[in-house]
């Protein structure tokens, strides 16, 4: 399983409509799981492993990508109500899920806090 979320990831650092951290985070994971040479080879890859140590650090999401996140989420919300003949109870389960998926992503830091900082404050405490 690892291999197939690290191939979606990949396809989606081409594709803009396929995010592709989601799915290294995933892919990470599963070779957490299952193989400790894959999970060192991703976690330090020259291109996925710095926003997967981000991630993994300080649970950081980048501001392009919570406001491409937030977009998409907005957009398709408006399209399935246009759109979609759905009863109104499940546009209003959607549209509770997609808050919640927006919540989470806005709530966590756009930027990893600076090293001097990080470790000044270390030595506060």
């Amino acid at each position: 399983m690892g291999w197939v979320f690290f191939g979606t990831g990949v396809v989606g650092a081409f594709l803009p409509v396929l995010p592709t951290t989601p799915f290294m985070i995933l892919a990470l994971w599963m070779f957490s799981k299952s193989s400790d040479r894959f999970h060192h080879w991703l976690y330090n890859h020259r291109i996925f492993g710095p926003p997967l140590q981000r991630w993994h650090e300080y649970r950081v999401i980048p501001w392009p990508a919570k406001m491409a996140s937030v977009s998409m989420m907005s957009i398709s919300f408006v399209l399935m109500l246009i759109y979609s003949p759905m009863p109104i109870w499940s546009d209003i389960m959607v549209g509770l899920l997609m808050l919640y998926g927006a919540w989470f992503v806005l709530s966590k830091p756009s930027y990893a806090p600076e090293k001097g900082k990080d470790h000044e404050q270390a030595e506060v405490n």
